[in-house]
């Protein structure tokens, strides 16, 4: 199976302890799924039900304790042992956009999209003309040469996600990416992962409680007591406690 064949990401039997003897925790116990390249997927779950687990796992931040991860056909852990090199595989292969942008507050929205091509070992130059498109691609471009401070919240959360485009990566996981966002400006920011999913060919993960955009996703995860469900497009949430 080739690389543009293969799921974006696959968990087999994902299993994650913390601690030992009465103090163990078991926050995954058994998971399992695979995301299709050029699909968007949401999760959703209460908190501690084990969604930070499972997608700081597919991000090779936090090992399962058992069980295995592929991104784009390559095995990258088996239980605790990587079988790449993590950091290297990370920065060409995943993208990452979080509930705050976190864009370095002395570059411009040009610069902190152009630095990470740049630690790729991207030329400048060709970095700078990437990063420029990355921008026009989002809207953004006209505020290139903005500093974060004279950005919006949903601009920052723009140049956020061509920052996470940068390497074209064919994963991409989003934590809460518009928890600090209203309505509108939140469904604009969950339509463009959707857009991005299906235009980029990557595969897509979204945490979120966010229950107004439930319809731009191709597939709901619901994940509670480390368990992953399926869930059917029309039934509704579960209310969170």
């Amino acid at each position: 199976m080739n690389a543009d064949s293969a799921p974006a990401v696959e968990v087999s039997h994902l299993r994650k302890v913390y601690g030992s003897g009465h103090t163990e925790i078991v926050a995954m116990r058994d998971a399992s799924l695979s995301i299709a390249p050029g699909e968007i997927v949401g999760m959703f779950g209460p908190s501690g039900s084990g969604k930070s687990t499972l997608l700081t796992a597919m991000a090779l931040i936090n090992p399962p304790t058992s069980g295995r991860i592929s991104i784009r056909g390559t095995p990258v852990l088996d239980g605790p042992k990587a079988l790449v090199d993590l950091r290297a595989f990370r920065r060409r292969n995943l993208g990452f956009v979080f509930q705050k942008a976190n864009l370095i507050p002395f570059l411009t929205a040009l610069e902190n999209v152009q630095i990470a091509l740049e630690v790729n070992d991207t030329a400048p130059k060709a970095a700078r003309r990437r990063a420029l498109e990355l921008l026009d691609y989002l809207g953004i471009a006209a505020r290139a040469h903005n500093l974060p401070v004279a950005l919006s919240g949903g601009e920052q959360q723009r140049v956020a996600v061509a920052r996470a485009l940068a390497n074209q990566p064919g994963l991409i996981l989003a934590d809460e990416p518009t928890a600090a966002l209203d309505g509108p400006l939140g469904r604009q920011v969950m339509e463009l992962f959707a857009r991005i999913a299906h235009e980029r060919n990557a595969g897509v993960i979204v945490v979120t409680h966010d229950q107004r955009t439930l319809d731009v996703f191709d597939r709901i995860l619901d994940v509670e007591d480390g368990m992953i469900r399926v869930r059917p497009k029309s039934q509704p949430t579960p209310a969170a406690p």
